[in-house]
């Protein structure tokens, strides 16, 4: 169970920030030449059910893998700028913190 939810987290932290791509671009066509809202109404609820689902993630990761309360804090808050659950994700697996451990740097093998 605790790799399938850490799974999860990995995948709602890169939809998320998918989301909020889309989400800029949909403001983009709204407030631009355009003037065109349908973007702003698609991909508007699309990014707040993926936002309540990585804090939920996140909240349940953070439980399953111990975290500190300042590295749940900083998780959480990480949902609000744009693009920055990735660099959360990237930043938590460098420090095993979401159970996956380092892969050691393998030499290259001998040619010939």
């Amino acid at each position: 169970m605790r790799e399938k939810v850490t799974r999860l987290f990995v995948a709602a932290a890169i939809a998320e920030a998918c989301s909020w791509l889309a989400l800029l671009v949909g403001m983009l066509v709204k407030y631009g030449p355009t003037d065109n809202e349908l973007g702003v109404k698609i991909f508007g609820p699309i990014h707040g059910g993926l936002f309540v689902a990585y804090v939920l993630l996140v909240l349940a990761v953070a439980r399953l893998h111990r975290w500190s309360l300042l590295a749940t804090a900083v998780a959480l808050a990480s949902a609000v700028p744009p693009f920055a659950t990735l660099a959360f994700e990237r930043w938590a697996r460098r420090r095993a913190m979401l159970g996956v451990e380092r892969q050691p740097v393998r030499e290259p093998a001998p040619v010939g």
